[in-house]
Order: structure tokens, then sequence, then C-alpha cells
């Protein structure tokens, strides 16, 4: 198997700890020797053990001489967590460190992989860069925008209503659309709820897929004058976060934040331009004289509603449509 499999292979294996591993990357590892797997490694929940660590610490002895395909740079920074990745890979002994993609954090920044060199091991970066970036989008985003990767779900009808006009939203969209939600919850950090879809919905917001109980995101609920989730509300016995501004939600030490209603806190988020990307669940059904699913967001002219948005998935869930977008911004870093 080429170099660039064992990097793929390591990008797939990150992506176990999507929505687990903040405020740390998700960051998937590899060692093999002569064409053979001798070890994998993946970052554990909490951020601890590190993909590189958890790796060298399956492998032992046999570590030494390996070749190393990172999905992400190994840390140069000791933290009082754990050891540096870096100096973890030179006292293993290993003999080439493959890299997909450098590190963002000014902490490592390009640190780790001089520490390698200069231990006279090789490496070799940049294989598969676009895929390990999009494995650990939201770390990427955290690093260069100072915030998490903000993600807005819609289900809506047709003509883009995500409720009747009594405010009846149970269900718009199938259950394979919402089984597939539930696979982007388990993969978020914290799951955004506005005070409206609170009253009105009384949601739960945890993982019901068998098996995934336990990837239940942190709920959260936005509102400037919410004190308490009143007790005989589902949500109550989760013990919600409570977000009163757009500056608390920046300051989440998470990657991955998911915002699954209502239509104004969906307006006031893209109205601040913090909405990332938008997964849109379809359904083929026309309500008319509904709720739209997104509330004011500043447009004042149509022109400038263009060139925002890049579609970059399309699929058919059931008798439903996702379409999934990304926000186009120019890089940062």
């Amino acid at each position: 198997m080429t170099a660039a499999r064992y990097m793929a292979a390591a990008i797939a294996l990150s992506r176990r700890g999507l929505g687990r591993t903040a405020p740390n990357p998700n960051v998937g590892c590899i060692l093999e020797k002569d064409g053979i797997v001798v070890a994998r490694g993946w970052t554990q929940p909490g951020g601890r053990p590190h993909a590189e660590a958890m790796a060298l610490e399956a492998a032992g002895a046999a570590a030494r001489g390996t070749s190393v395909h990172v999905s992400l740079e190994p840390c140069a920074h000791v933290s009082e967590r754990g050891p540096a990745c870096a100096d973890l890979l030179v006292s293993a002994g290993v003999n080439h460190v493959h890299i997909a993609v450098a590190d963002p954090d000014p902490r490592t920044a390009g640190a780790g992989i001089a520490r390698l060199r200069a231990a006279g091991i090789a490496v070799t970066t940049g294989a598969h860069a676009a895929d390990a970036r999009a494995a650990m989008a939201g770390f990427f985003t955290r690093m260069t925008l100072g915030r998490p990767r903000i993600t807005l779900k819609l289900a809506m009808s047709i003509d883009g209503r995500v409720a009747l006009a009594g405010g009846e939203s149970q269900w718009i969209t199938s259950a394979e659309s919402r089984r597939h939600s539930h696979m982007l919850r388990a993969q978020s950090d914290v799951v955004l709820i506005g005070r409206g879809t609170l009253e009105a919905d009384d949601p739960l917001l945890d993982v019901r897929l068998p098996g995934l109980a336990d990837r239940s995101p942190l709920p959260a609920v936005f509102s400037a004058t919410l004190d308490a989730v009143p007790d005989g509300l589902k949500l109550a016995a989760r013990a919600p976060r409570l977000i009163a501004s757009n500056a608390e939600l920046a300051a989440l030490p998470v990657n991955d934040v998911l915002v699954e209603g209502g239509s104004a806190l969906a307006g006031a988020l893209i109205a601040e331009d913090m909405v990332d990307r938008l997964f849109v669940y379809r359904a083929p059904i026309l309500i008319g004289d509904g709720a739209p699913g997104a509330g004011r967001i500043g447009l004042e002219r149509l022109a400038d509603a263009h060139g925002r948005w890049r579609l970059d998935e399309t699929r058919t869930l059931g008798e439903d449509r996702l379409e999934v977008y990304e926000r186009l911004r120019q890089e940062t870093a």
C-alpha cells in the first residue's frame, strides 16, 4: 500500500473522534513497517491521549524503525495533560513521519516538524492535506476564526417552510432524514437551539441511534432572558448550557456547534456571518403560509446574496433531498 493510501486511512481514523476531542483536534495516526500496519491511533474523548501517543503505546518496542502517517503535525508543546507527541516519536525511534497538514495552533505551528527533522527523522508533508483539513474543519475554524465551526440544520418543505403557521413542525422530513441528523449530532460537541424552539418543541437534543447514545452532544439554549430551563421540560434533566450572546457562543472551547433552531436564531447567526455550513433537509411537501427557515439576516440587496455559499453535496434520504452548503470565505491562514 502506498504512503498516500496509509494517509487516507489515518484521516478516516481521525473521523472517529469527531465531536469528542475538543478543544483538541481529532487526529488519526498509523504506524507501518515494510507494508505491515504495526499500530493505529486516533485522538481519544476529551482530547487525550493524542493519536500518536495511542499508536505508540499500542506498538511498544515495535514502533522503532516504523513509518508514521499522521493527519496533523505532531504537537511540540508540553501540556500538564501529557508530553509533546514530537518528543514521543523521537524517543520511539521512528524512521519517517508523513504529515498531511501543519498544525495551525501557534504553540506548534511548524515546531513539531522542526523537532523531528532536528532528530534526524525524515518528514514528508502535504499528502491528502485538503482531506485532513476537512476532517478537522472544526478545529481549523477555531484556530483561524477564533470560534467553533457552526453548522445550521434546516428541515423544510419545498417552499422553504419549517413549520405550519400555527407552529406545528413534527415531522416535516422523513425518518431517514431524522436518522441522518442524529448522526450529525453525534459528530458535534454542542447542539444549540433558541428559546422559542425550547418552549415550542421541548426537545431532548440527544442521539437516538443504536450504539451511539454516548455520543450525545452538550445541549445549549441561546437566550438573553432565560435564567434556567424550567424543571418541567425534558431538557432540564440534561442541564443545558445557557448562552446569551454571540460572544459567548464564539468563546465556547469546542470545535463543532450544531444549530437546530429556530428561525430567529438562524437569522441572527447568518446576519453576523457566523454560519459555516448549512444542512438543508428538504421534504417533498408544500406548506404555504408557514414559518421560514431563517428570520431577518440583514440583507439589503439581492446581489449581496450571491457568491456566499457553495453546494458541496446532495443525497437522497428516503423521499427527502439533503443539500450541504459551505460558506465561501477567504483563507486567513
